[in-house]
C-alpha cells in the first residue's frame, strides 16, 4: 500500500478501482479530483496448465479481492465509496450458470488451445474482424467451449464481467472494450448477425453496454460482510489495458500508450477507428474517441523465460542501449503471434544466441522495441491518428535502460504517465458513472 497522502472529510463521495491482471488484484480509492487515498495489492494463484492451457479459478480471484477490501482497505475510505468499477486481462472468458456459480475455469487471455476454433473463425469472420482472430481470441475460447457440450444455461464472461457481475449479484453483463474479442461490434453496438449464425447458443452472450455507465447497486449482503454502504453503485468496467490507458493520461488523438508487461500493447488514441485482421488491429471505443493498437504476445514474459527478474536488474545495469547488438530477434514466449503480425504459426526468433547472456538479453530488448516501432508504423499507415508522444506504463516501464534503447530506436516524444496503475483508471470510469447517474436523479 501507498502511504495516502490526503485526509478524507467526512462527506466527500470516493470512488474504488479494482484491477485483475496475470499475476494480482490491485485497488485504487480516489475523490472527486483525482486524487488518490491509497494503493492496495495482493498476488494471485499462478496460471495452471502447461503449453497451450494457462487457467485460472475464479474464486481464487474472488477470495483475494475479499481478503484485500476486508484487511487491508481502512474503514474510514471504504464508507465514502460510492461506486466501484472492475477491469481485468482481455480476453480470458469462462462460463458461469445464471447463478453466477463458475461450469469452467476462465481459459487465460495467453490460453491458445482453441486452435481448430481459431480455423475456423479465420474462415468465417469477416476480414475486417481482427479482434478475433487467433487461438488466443475470447470468440475462439467461447467456440472451444460449445465444443465441449456443457449442459445447462450460462453466460460466457470475461474476468472483470464475473467480479463486477457478482457484486450486483445479477449476472449476464460486460461493457465493449472486453467483449471486442469475443466479437461485439462496437461502432454499431451489436452482436453482428455472423456471429449470432457461429455460436452454438447465441443466449450466452452477454448484455453489453458502454464503459463507465450504471448497472446496478452493490449487492446488500456482500456490502455488509465488506463494510461498504449498501447505496454503492456498480459502474461497467473495461480491460487491464485499456484502464491503463485511462490512468496514464491519455486523452486527446496523438496520445499512444505502450504497456510492457508479461504483453507488449500498443494503442494510440485516433479520431477514427482502424481495423486490419492482416496486422492484428483493432479499435475499442474510447470515450468518444477510439483508442487503436494491439496485443503483441512478445513482451516481460518471454524475458523471464530466460532470466530471473533478479538476472534481468543486473544485466540492466550492464548493458549499453546507445550500442546496438546487430542481432535481429523476434522474441516471443512460444508459437504464435497476434500484432503486429497477425500469424499463428510464427515462431520465436532468438538465434543465434551470444555467450554471453548480457548481450542475448539485449539483442531481446532491442526485438521487442522493434516490434513497438512496427507496430506504430502499421497504424500510422492504416489511417490512424499520427502518434505524438508516448507514455509507457506497466513493470518494463522502469528500467531505464530499456527506456534508453526505445528512444533510440522509435525516435519520439516520451512522456511519463500520470498513474502506473491500472486500477486508478477503473476508478476514474467509477467516478465517470456515479457522476452520470448523479445527473439523472
Amino acid at each position: 500500500m501507498l502511504a495516502s497522502p490526503h485526509t478524507v472529510p467526512n462527506t466527500q463521495p470516493l470512488y474504488l478501482g479494482i484491477d485483475f491482471g496475470t499475476s494480482g488484484c490491485r485497488l485504487a480509492v480516489i475523490d472527486d479530483e483525482g486524487q488518490h487515498y491509497g494503493f492496495y495489492s495482493a498476488p494471485l494463484p499462478p496460471s495452471r496448465g502447461s503449453g497451450t492451457h494457462a487457467e485460472q479459478n475464479p474464486q481464487d480471484w474472488w477470495h483475494t479481492l475479499e481478503d484485500l477490501i476486508i484487511t487491508k482497505l481502512d474503514d474510514a475510505l471504504k464508507h465514502r465509496i460510492a461506486a466501484i468499477a472492475v477491469d481485468g486481462t482481455s480476453a480470458s472468458l469462462l462460463l458461469a450458470n445464471h447463478q453466477g456459480h463458475p461450469v469452467t475455469p476462465c481459459l487465460m487471455y495467453n490460453d491458445h488451445r482453441a486452435t481448430s476454433e481459431a480455423k475456423t473463425l479465420l474462415a468465417k469472420a469477416p476480414n475486417a474482424i481482427s479482434a478475433v482472430q487467433g487461438p488466443s481470441s475470447a470468440l475462439a475460447k467461447l467456440l472451444y467451449f460449445d465444443a465441449q457440450h456443457i449442459k445447462g444455461s450460462h453466460y460466457a464472461l470475461h474476468q472483470a464481467d464475473w467480479i463486477s457481475n457478482r457484486l450486483t449479484g445479477q449476472f449476464g453483463y460486460s461493457d465493449s472494450n472486453n467483449c471486442l474479442k469475443l466479437g461485439y461490434d462496437a461502432k454499431r453496438q451489436e452482436w453482428p448477425r455472423w456471429l449470432l449464425d457461429l455460436v452454438a447458443k447465441p443466449h450466452v452472450l452477454p448484455h453489453v453496454v458502454a464503459p463507465g455507465n450504471f448497472v446496478g447497486y452493490i449487492n446488500k449482503a456482500i456490502a455488509d460482510s465488506w463494510s461498504l454502504p449498501t447505496s454503492t453503485l456498480i459502474v461497467s468496467g473495461t480491460t487491464d489495458s485499456i484502464a491503463a490507458s485511462l490512468a496514464a493520461g491519455a486523452k486527446t488523438p496523438g496520445d499512444a500508450v505502450t504497456s510492457l508487461g508479461s504483453t507488449l500493447v500498443v494503442k494510440v488514441v485516433s479520431e477514427q477507428p482502424v481495423s486490419a485482421a492482416k496486422y492484428g488491429i483493432y479499435s475499442h471505443p474510447y470515450g468518444d474517441h477510439w483508442l487503436v493498437g494491439g496485443a503483441s504476445n512478445s513482451g516481460g514474459a518471454v524475458l523471464l523465460k530466460y532470466f530471473s527478474s533478479q538476472h534481468i536488474a543486473a544485466m540492466s545495469e550492464t548493458i549499453n542501449p546507445d550500442h546496438a547488438t546487430g542481432l535481429n530477434y523476434y522474441p516471443l514466449p512460444c508459437l504464435g503471434e497476434r500484432f503486429p503480425i497477425a500469424d499463428p504459426d510464427k515462431s520465436p526468433q532468438l538465434s543465434p544466441r551470444p555467450e554471453q547472456d548480457v548481450i542475448f538479453f539485449q539483442a531481446m530488448l532491442e526485438g521487442i522495441s522493434n516490434i513497438e516501432k512496427l507496430a506504430y508504423q502499421r497504424l500510422a499507415e492504416l489511417g490512424s491518428t499520427p502518434v505524438k508522444r508516448i507514455i509507457s506504463v506497466g513493470g518494463g516501464s522502469t528500467n531505464t535502460a530499456w527506456q534508453r534503447l526505445r528512444e533510440r530506436t522509435l525516435k519520439c516524444l516520451f512522456t511519463p504517465p500520470l498513474y502506473n496503475e491500472a486500477a486508478y483508471g477503473s476508478a476514474l470510469l467509477a467516478r465517470t458513472g456515479y457522476s452520470k447517474q448523479q445527473k439523472l436523479l
